[in-house]
């Protein structure tokens, strides 16, 4: 299955470097561009991506803002952002998670480590890049100022304790086969685990489950070292 990629950057040169790299990938392709926040929310609309390439410093509307009103549309509930930016502090990746990004990279990574970001963002799973690391992100997730959670604590009483293990695990940010050998199950039924959590809680992919985990108090943050 091809991966459909809309990009979203205000710099023409990037653009055509990423369409050259994605388009040279045999199971990807760029099916569109954006500019700014604005056409990249047009974008969305009118090709419907698999991922969009999101950068976060855009003339008009930012790429947060965008961001936001794609993770919203219930026509745009398969679409997925990755955000790609120069600023990676841990408060914008705080404030990408919460309105509905799946994935964080920075500028510098390299040609691989994008390209596989964007699988495995389309593939539904959460991507964070080495430098915004999860106690610093889980820090502002938990702030008062987060505004409300995604999903209301009650709702973590649905899932069952095996459902919150691994949602646990989830939000340390174990990946599938690193739940799977800790819990010695298989990856099927890790995925089948987190796939029905995600569910209950109505969480749209892996990402905002770890938001939703860490709001309501099923994940506590690690301490910030001194």
């Amino acid at each position: 299955m091809t991966i459909r990629v809309l990009l979203a950057d205000d710099q023409a040169l990037l653009r055509g470097t990423f369409r050259l790299l994605i388009d040279s990938c045999d199971d990807m392709e760029v099916v569109g561009e954006a500019a700014d926040g604005r056409q990249a929310v047009e974008q969305a609309r009118s090709h419907r991506p698999d991922v969009v390439l999101m950068d976060i410093r855009m003339p008009g509307a930012d790429g947060l803002a965008a961001t936001a009103s794609i993770c919203a549309d219930p026509d745009l509930a398969s679409t997925r952002v990755l955000i790609l930016t120069m600023f990676e502090t841990e408060e914008y990746v705080a404030q990408a998670l919460r309105v509905g990004a799946s994935g964080f990279l920075g500028k510098y990574v390299t040609t691989d480590a994008l390209l596989n970001g964007i699988r495995t963002v389309a593939a539904g799973e959460a991507l964070l890049s080495p430098g915004a690391t999860q106690a610093l992100i889980t820090r502002f997730l938990t702030l008062p100022t987060s505004g409300p959670p995604l999903a209301p604590a009650e709702r973590l009483a649905d899932l069952t304790p095996r459902e919150q293990e691994v949602t646990v695990l989830a939000a340390h940010g174990k990946s599938n086969d690193q739940i799977a050998q800790e819990l010695v199950l298989s990856v099927l039924t890790v995925r089948t685990h987190i796939q029905r959590a995600m569910t209950k809680l109505g969480a749209r992919d892996r990402a905002q489950l770890v938001v939703i985990a860490y709001q309501n108090g099923l994940v506590r943050p690690a301490p910030p070292h001194s």
